[in-house]
């Protein structure tokens, strides 16, 4: 699934820079957003085929950067995957709630992230633990 283009929505630089690295490295395309308003307009510009958004974010959080997206018909059908620290189940049945097409814990997996990546993108809903 390699040249598919991943928007990535997160504000702290060491975690963008390690899934930009990874998955630069496995050939995709990598869109970066510092905040959910970046990530809202972003997604509506570059057409991505993935997001990843982190859910604590400056300004507005990843879940209404979610409903914001979902309100854009140029993302229509996207995934959109929750990228988080909080790993409680009552945390992973909020994101699914609320929208979220999976949800990947931090700290992210350099070695499982891009078959993470690759089940996010082949069939949609899917669990990265």
């Amino acid at each position: 699934m390699a040249g598919r283009r991943i928007l990535v929505v997160e504000d702290n630089p060491l975690n963008l820079k390690l899934v930009r690295d990874v998955l630069t490295a496995f050939g995709y395309d990598i869109v970066e957003a510092q905040t959910g308003e970046d990530g809202v307009r972003l997604a509506g510009e570059c057409g991505p085929d993935l997001v990843l958004m982190d859910l604590q974010l400056p300004g507005i959080d990843g879940y209404e950067a979610l409903r914001r997206i979902r309100q854009d018909a140029r993302v229509d059908g996207v995934p959109v995957v929750a990228v988080t620290a909080f790993a409680m189940r009552e945390d992973r049945e909020r994101t699914a709630a609320a929208g979220f097409d999976g949800y990947l814990s931090k700290p992210i997996s350099v070695r499982d992230l891009p078959s993470q990546v690759d089940a996010f993108l082949g069939d949609g809903r899917r669990d990265g633990g």
